[in-house]
């Protein structure tokens, strides 16, 4: 599904929406869009090189898959079960707070 979804985007469309001059907007969306998707790691590293070659700017990307490896809303349920829902979103506002702080650092390392 990936793969189809990535032939239906043109790379412009990629680099409008989360291209770097997207600025906090792309990242905003990046951070939505990888917080409410899942997708395990072995294809969200393939499909992040992806989206980069299509035009995508470094923080977007980072946002995209720091929120997807560490914010849960599908999983949101199945957490409050096991913990507590105080827990459940502490854990996932840190986690896409901390988000926005990795890529800002990632975007000032790579642009050394």
């Amino acid at each position: 599904m990936i793969g189809i979804l990535l032939t239906m985007i043109s790379p412009a469309t990629v680099t409008a929406m989360l291209g770097q001059n997207s600025g906090f907007f792309g990242m905003l969306m990046a951070s939505i869009i990888g917080s409410i998707t899942l997708i395990p790691g072995f294809i969200a590293f393939p499909l992040a090189k992806a989206v980069l070659d299509m035009g995508a700017g470094i923080q977007q990307v980072a946002i995209f898959v720091s929120t997807l490896m560490m914010v849960g809303v599908v999983t949101a349920p199945l957490e409050r079960q096991f913990f507590n829902t105080k827990a459940m979103l502490l854990r996932n506002g840190m986690s896409f707070i901390f988000s926005f702080v990795v890529a800002y650092v990632l975007g000032q390392v790579m642009a050394l």
